[in-house]
């Protein structure tokens, strides 16, 4: 009886041996990939994608490093200390493209068709309150904040303030991370800002902002966020990129298949994507994510390029492109090409 004790217990060490073994096989063989990105609510391809497994499916030990704006990434990414990152094209980048720095845009991170916003307009509740704001053309003098200078978002306010008959030098611009943004707003320090989800329900809920307009709405179909990914990560792992992109795909389907039509989400399927949202940014509340449509994260990830165009002339138009660069050099969709043939155009399940 004790020898066969002793062989079951044998046999449960060999097993855990083995078992450890092949963990650390699989670990060992795991491609380190360096994600920067801003924890914003359209981040959530990504976030899915960690938390499912998807990019460990395929190999990949993923490390998300956080920064206040997607403009503050270009540097350590143009370094090569990211591989992949997600946020706006901005000037910063396309000069970095022009002084030959191989950096490419991918794929969509969120666009604003119609009644899909991924920010909006906030004006402090006081100012409107007491009349001082009554339209847009009400702010100028006015201290408006941005998350960084020449950003898709600034963009945005170039075209918010160009249709009131505004320029760009009619606002004082100011440069805070989206969180920040909304604890300015509190304090008075600013009069207006311009953040992402979900930190623009979090201000109006509060009640230090009042919504005034979208980014839908002022320019629909804008490409507001990409993905990004770096020239050595593209050329020297372009395995590694595809399976990447498989897997971001596969996080966005995911967020996608949880919305109705109108963007809200519903049913069991809502209730798992906005736990993994409570998890991964700084709002801990289910009904919170219940309360507004989610912005457009393209489920195939199309790239509206005409869009990427206008925002490039229009930073152009303001002084900040350096030389002369192609815009559209920039692009590169193989990688995005190649993860689709694999798992097909998106059926919503």
């Amino acid at each position: 009886m004790i020898a066969g004790i002793a062989k079951t217990a044998l046999t449960a060490l060999c097993a855990l041996s083995l078992h450890a073994l092949a963990t650390t096989a699989s670990l060992a063989q795991s491609e380190k990939v360096k994600v920067g990105l801003t924890n914003v609510a359209t981040d959530i391809g990504l976030f899915v994608a960690q938390k499912r497994g998807y990019f460990k499916q395929e190999g990949l030990d993923v490390d998300f490093t956080t920064f206040d704006s997607a403009a503050r990434m270009m540097a350590p990414f143009a370094a090569g200390d990211l591989d992949v990152s997600a946020g706006a094209p901005s000037a910063g980048f396309f000069n970095a493209v022009g002084r030959g720095i191989d950096m490419r845009i991918v794929a969509d991170k969120v666009s604003t068709p119609p009644g899909r916003p991924s920010q909006t307009l906030l004006v402090r509740k006081a100012l409107v309150e007491s009349g001082r704001f009554k339209t847009i053309a009400d702010l100028k003098g006015l201290k408006l904040a941005n998350s960084a200078p020449g950003t898709a978002a600034w963009g945005s306010i170039y075209r918010i303030l160009q249709q009131a008959g505004l320029s760009i030098n009619d606002v004082e611009l100011v440069s805070l991370g989206f969180p920040q943004q909304v604890l300015a707003l509190s304090s008075g320090a600013i009069d207006a800002a311009f953040p992402a989800e979900p930190m623009t329900t979090e201000a109006v809920q509060k009640g230090y902002g009042v919504k005034i307009v979208t980014d839908a709405e002022i320019y629909p179909n804008h490409q507001i966020a990409t993905i990004f990914y770096s020239g050595k990560f593209a050329t020297q792992r372009p395995q590694t990129a595809v399976k990447f992109m498989k897997a971001f795909l596969r996080g966005v389907r995911d967020h996608n298949d949880a919305l109705d039509e109108k963007g809200m989400f519903t049913g069991e399927k809502g209730d798992g994507i906005i736990a993994i949202l409570n998890e991964f940014t700084s709002i801990k509340s289910a009904d919170f994510y219940r309360s507004f449509p989610l912005a457009y994260c393209n489920p195939d990830g199309t790239l509206h390029l005409e869009s990427i165009k206008m925002d490039f002339e229009a930073f152009k138009t303001a002084g900040m492109i350096q030389s002369e660069v192609d815009p559209m050099k920039a692009i590169d969709t193989s990688f995005l090409q190649a993860a689709l043939k694999e798992l097909g155009p998106y059926k919503k399940q």
